[in-house]
């Protein structure tokens, strides 16, 4: 963890970029850094996904509306004001990803931190963390 799970309306992918939006987004999660200045999430375990919704209704459906929801899930014990910073870096990030054309399309963007307390199971495999530890 961390995981960022982008859902968003198709009728985007015509009007962006979206695998540069998702690299924007890991790279802005990889510089929150907590109160000693240390990195927040780990590089090997930051992951962003997007999907688009296979069904969609927007608002009265009378216009192109577009929607975009962004979930980041992150592991328990970090404080509140990381919780605080990596949301204000990801609803920034996808702001000014979409300035272009946010005067030109109507769209909705939603940016939503959890944390996972109390989890009962937690199991990774990953060849991909030691290549980012340091000896």
């Amino acid at each position: 963890m961390p995981h960022l799970v982008v859902l968003y309306t198709p009728n985007l992918e015509a009007r962006t970029n979206l695998g540069f939006l998702c690299r924007s987004l890991a790279d802005a999660m990889l510089g929150v850094m907590d109160e000693a200045g240390r990195q927040v999430f780990p590089t090997g375990g930051t992951r962003v996904l997007a999907f688009p919704a296979a069904h969609y209704a927007v608002a009265d459906g009378k216009r192109d509306y577009a929607f975009m929801y962004l979930n980041l899930r992150m592991g328990a014990g970090r404080s509140d004001m990381v919780k605080k910073a990596a949301g204000d870096v990801l609803l920034h990030t996808v702001q000014r990803h979409f300035a272009p054309i946010f005067e030109q399309s109507l769209i909705g963007i939603t940016v939503q931190v959890d944390e996972s307390p109390g989890q009962v199971y937690d199991a990774k495999h990953s060849n991909i963390h030691p290549l980012f530890q340091t000896p």
